[in-house]
């Protein structure tokens, strides 16, 4: 289970839900609140502080002393990788392990049968500074240990949903893996005369224009860009960056309104594929697509929300045209 749907929500159920899904979705990096204050500088180590032991890129083994934290921002290198070095704005792929320093109660990983690493928007001030300030300057290749005071975390406010109270301190093994591309690579194709023109060339939502007639009735999935990493796999969860309009709504228009993008977060929307937590067009239309690839789906009403609506912004019957970038898939 990702530690991110469980600690960053960001509400996608209800009639007010803009996102691709039928349940709840989240950026790939725990959200840090927008009321949050400045948290402290992070030194490289503290008394006490947690040991860790285990191979990088495996399940660690983290023992947290008794006593109480010390409350300062920790960020220790326990082994310096010889990778890159990262920098502001790269989407970092880290396996991690995580706990709350009380009771050392797990807050669940990566390395089980079905966890997936996070993906740190490094540097991104919508992302707690436990991740997005920890990995700035770091190498990949490193193993990381972060002892969260509730500043570099959560806030004052916790995080209820997973038991993380006001003044938890928190703790987390980071494994630096690889910087993930921010978007698709390559020459995109042409889309047919009757189908919506895609202009995605930029770090920021794309740009739709919906042709003046009517939608098709059936499932488009259409491959602009094909990448060169592996097809997703039914099951796997997926990294991606998306931009979604409504085809009534924007038909024969300059430029379509989008009613929704993970690009105002700043990190991949990330979710499992094939399982039914998103919309069947997403399911059916994903699966199969290579990793690397710019994926355009015309999905029917059956196919997204049918007659429900979801606000003002996404009318009942809505046929709904998404701009898909595959970033990853594991």
């Amino acid at each position: 289970m990702l530690i991110v749907p469980a600690l960053a929500l960001t509400a996608c159920g209800g009639g007010e839900s803009k996102e691709p899904t039928d349940a709840k979705s989240a950026s790939s990096s725990p959200d840090k609140p927008a009321d949050q204050p400045e948290a402290p500088k992070p030194v490289d180590s503290a008394d006490p502080m947690p040991t860790v032991k285990g191979e990088v890129g495996k399940q660690p083994e983290v023992t947290i002393p008794k006593g109480e934290p010390s409350g300062k921002f920790v960020v220790n290198t326990v082994k310096a990788g010889d990778g890159a070095e990262v920098k502001k704005g790269d989407l970092v792929v880290a396996g991690y392990e995580a706990k709350v320093w009380k009771g050392s109660k797990s807050l669940g990983g990566s390395y089980g049968e079905k966890g997936a690493p996070q993906v740190i928007s490094a540097g991104s001030p919508t992302v707690i500074p436990a991740f997005s300030q920890a990995v700035l300057g770091k190498k990949l290749g490193s193993r990381l240990l972060v002892v969260a005071p509730p500043a570099a975390a959560f806030g004052a406010q916790g995080q209820p949903q997973m038991g993380v109270g006001p003044t938890d301190n928190l703790v987390f093994v980071l494994d630096l893996q690889k910087v993930m591309p921010k978007k698709a690579e390559g020459e995109q194709k042409d889309t047919a005369a009757d189908q919506p023109k895609i202009e995605a060339d930029k770090e920021e939502p794309a740009t739709i224009v919906i042709p003046k007639n009517d939608p098709p009735k059936k499932l488009v999935s259409e491959t602009l860009i094909e990448g060169d990493g592996p097809a997703v796999k039914k099951g796997q969860t997926v990294y991606m960056q998306y931009s979604g309009a409504a085809w009534e709504l924007n038909k024969g228009k300059p430029k379509a309104e989008l009613f929704d993008s993970s690009w105002k977060t700043g990190s991949p929307f990330v979710t499992p594929i094939g399982e039914g937590r998103v919309i069947k067009g997403w399911d059916e239309g994903l699966v199969g697509k290579k990793a690397g690839s710019r994926v355009m789906l015309v999905i029917p009403p059956d196919m997204a929300y049918g007659k429900e609506a979801k606000g003002e912004t996404l009318p009942a019957n809505s046929t709904l045209v998404f701009v898909v970038d595959i970033l990853s898939a594991v």
